[in-house]
């Protein structure tokens, strides 16, 4: 099947295929569009496997499948537009204080060239939908770490909590991990109350796709140990970023999950870790340090399955979750999500890691608190509210950040 995949790949991109394998070429004036014939209705309609995923065990749409004009349609460009007649509902401002355990210093911030500015602006834009205080993971070391300090806790130390990042210089020297615990020691003194967002897709902490795979530091290696260690001592939480989401290392074919506009996350065969490999490195790091708190951003990456996730939970204390950026995976399996962030009230934070645009809060708002369906977002699936009774979204919101958070 593999092969099958890659060939019709080559040959798609040869014949500028769309989205259903018929392409279509437009004549002049009035004159009847032109059908050409590709290998995908050929090569994937009359497969099972397609079938099955497409149909489901229902084996097909009950209706001829033709030609037509939408078999010039890519599926970057489709946008269906929905006939269901759905309850939206508005939620400008959370129903509880909300932390927001995970932003970024996000690139439009510099961009107006008066960053302080921008800041001012996002700080009333958190007043009107209700987040009281925001946690940048900054990344930031040394000078460019100094400068996150004057920005945000000169004028607002009582809205923003700053998280350091890891010094990467130098990591292959002997005095890597003493140079590390030192940059932490300072970085704190200045106001950092945490680390992250420490992040491994595959290429190792540093991020270098130039290092070979065996020169890659990733999060279990003991070159961080001390630097883990202090962390615990510091009693300051670490923000990790391990792995993606799953379909990041599948084939960019008609079986990938995310459209094309996801595709500059693809890690398909490249010489990175794969998704399974990367997702085993949590668990190790969380043997190795029980007395450091850590903090899995993006539900771990492991939202597809909250068996497995729970799971994880279940067997280590010192593990935190964070929602951010994954609207789109608690939104097509509300149910689940709901149990789970009952079940786990108390292991998980709130966070949304997308921006400083108001309408992005409030859609926020209506996922957790609503039970509106059919809800459009980020990703060509919709989303379905979870609706979440008080106690969960007030844990959610706020108090589990109070606890984990270092606010010392």
């Amino acid at each position: 099947m593999k092969n099958n995949r890659r060939g019709f790949l080559k040959k798609a991109s040869l014949l500028g295929l769309g989205a259903s394998g018929m392409s279509y070429v437009q004549g002049c004036g009035p004159k009847k569009q032109e059908i050409i014939e590709t290998p995908l209705s050929k090569e994937w309609t009359s497969d099972p496997e397609w079938l099955k995923v497409k149909y489901g065990a229902w084996s097909g749409p009950g209706v001829p499948v033709g030609p037509g004009p939408m078999d010039g349609v890519l599926v970057k460009d489709y946008a269906p537009k929905s006939t269901i007649i759905a309850e939206e509902t508005f939620i400008p401002k959370a129903k509880f204080s909300v932390i927001d355990a995970h932003v970024h210093h996000y690139t439009e911030i510099e961009e107006g060239g008066n960053p302080k500015q921008a800041i001012k602006d996002w700080v009333k834009t958190m007043d009107e939908v209700g987040v009281e205080k925001s946690v940048v993971l900054t990344v930031a070391t040394g000078k460019e770490f100094d400068k996150m300090v004057d920005y945000y806790l000169t004028d607002y130390a009582d809205r923003f909590q700053l998280f350091c990042g890891i010094e990467m210089e130098g990591i292959d020297k002997p005095d890597y991990p003493e140079r590390a615990v030192k940059e932490l020691e300072r970085c704190y003194k200045l106001g950092a109350r945490g680390v992250g967002e420490v992040t491994d897709k595959g290429f190792g902490v540093s991020r270098d796709q130039s290092l070979k795979p065996e020169e890659r530091m990733h999060i279990d290696d003991v070159r961080l140990d001390p630097f883990w260690a202090k962390c615990g001592e510091l009693n300051i939480p670490v923000n990790v970023h391990q792995s993606d989401h799953p379909s990041a290392w599948t084939p960019p074919d008609v079986y990938q999950e995310r459209t094309p506009i996801f595709q500059q996350f693809n890690k398909y065969d490249t010489d990175g870790l794969t998704y399974d490999e990367l997702v085993t490195y949590l668990p190790k790091l969380l043997v190795k340090h029980p007395k450091t708190t850590f903090i899995a951003c993006h539900m771990a990456n492991l939202g597809n399955d909250l068996n497995r996730l729970g799971a994880m939970l279940d067997d280590f204390d010192n593990l935190y979750l964070d929602i951010s950026a994954r609207d789109y995976e608690i939104g097509r399996q509300p149910r689940a999500s709901a149990k789970f962030l009952t079940k786990y009230s108390d292991r998980v934070l709130f966070g949304t890691d997308m921006g400083l645009d108001k309408q992005m809060y409030q859609a926020w708002w209506r996922l957790l608190e609503s039970g509106d369906e059919h809800m459009p977002g980020r990703v060509w699936w919709r989303y379905y509210g979870l609706e979440l009774p008080e106690n969960v979204l007030e844990k959610l919101y706020r108090t589990n950040a109070e606890k984990v958070l270092n606010w010392t």
